[in-house]
């Protein structure tokens, strides 16, 4: 089966999405019976570039990286995102672009306009997930599609996907995480003697931390995390301002020598727990010992422990993330969607 593909969103995610679909192309038509072809491609800042017969998607890659507008690439003219979704033709959108923690908007309008199409919707977008998750689950089932969002929470390990296909009738009660890798660096490094300053700036160095951090170290992104899980996997309408928030500016290098001498360490530690309808969440940093599953997560790693009333404690550990595998999780939710699992 051949299907049109648009990408929405062409930062570092979106290019390593159109990377490994190209990498992945042999093992989709020969597993799957899969095939595609990129019919539209809108960045943030390069253009927007649609063509029905299909873009040359290494060349269009290769015009990014030498920061050319993809307008030459382009057969049709869209005048703007949503005109975009109307025009470019495709069975499936990729919808990538920035998180809006308050109203998830303007990717909410994204996928409902590409479901309303006829068109599946993946996103790598918490904000969807969080603001839109039932209706836009409604409208997609309305029109025979799926709306899968896996690359949102932990990049592309299997967290929502787990409980859709392997744990029929699973009812999720609780669960504790480290679910902002960013922190988590940021602790790290403050372990090896740097300030919270320093870290911060090597953070954003290495491009996990943006210009302006308060979204990770203020603990919002770890919060509507907590609010994503706890909306599609405890059907909860839960929003990031429920969650109780503490975030690890108040951390200090003098808290941290003194932890590692009581042989402890720093985490922001996110937890949540359901009682009927009623629900409470948590996100910030506590002192961890050796004991804990989270004292040996370092890095930009993450780690998520479901409680759940056929298991207990089940525990999944992403070890150093990055775009390459937020695009994982896409690819997986494109074959996913596609195939019915």
């Amino acid at each position: 089966m051949h299907y049109k593909l648009a990408l929405l969103g062409f930062g570092n995610v979106g290019r390593s999405t159109a990377e490994l679909l190209l990498r992945k192309e042999t093992d989709l038509e020969e597993t799957y019976g899969i095939t595609f072809s990129v019919t539209g491609i809108a960045t943030g800042s390069h253009g927007r570039a649609i063509n029905p017969l299909g873009l040359d998607l290494p060349k269009v890659l290769e015009a990014i990286q030498n920061g050319e507008n993809l307008e030459a690439f382009s057969s049709l003219s869209s005048a703007d995102s949503l005109d975009f979704i109307k025009k470019c033709g495709a069975d499936v959108l990729f919808e990538n672009s920035p998180v809006n923690y308050e109203t998830g908007q303007p990717a909410i309008d994204h996928l409902r306009c590409a479901l309303e199409l006829g068109m599946y919707a993946i996103t790598a977008n918490k904000g969807p997930v969080v603001h839109a998750w039932r209706e836009l689950k409604a409208l997609a089932k309305s029109k025979g599609r799926e709306f899968y969002h896996e690359s949102t929470v932990m990049d592309g390990a299997p967290i929502f996907s787990l409980f859709r296909s392997a744990l029929p009738a699973a009812r999720l009660n609780s669960f504790e995480a480290i679910l902002n890798s960013t922190t988590n660096m940021i602790l790290s490094r403050m372990e090896a003697g740097g300030s919270f300053d320093e870290a911060v700036r090597y953070a954003q160095q290495i491009g996990i931390a943006e210009t302006d951090p308060s979204g990770d170290v203020d603990g919002w992104d770890a919060a509507i995390k907590i609010a994503a899980i706890a909306t599609v996997l405890m059907d909860l309408q839960v929003k990031p301002a429920q969650i109780e928030r503490e975030g690890i500016r108040g951390i200090t290098p003098e808290m941290i020598q003194t932890a590692s001498e009581q042989g402890k360490r720093y985490k922001l530690i996110c937890r949540a727990a359901r009682d009927g309808d009623n629900f409470k969440g948590k996100v910030a940093p506590e002192l961890v010992s050796s004991a804990s599953p989270f004292y040996s997560v370092d890095g930009t790693s993450s780690i998520v422990k479901f409680n759940t009333d056929v298991l207990g404690g089940l525990t999944i550990i992403e070890t150093d993330p990055g775009a390459h595998t937020t695009a994982y999780g896409l690819l997986a939710d494109f074959i996913n969607a596609v195939t019915k699992k």
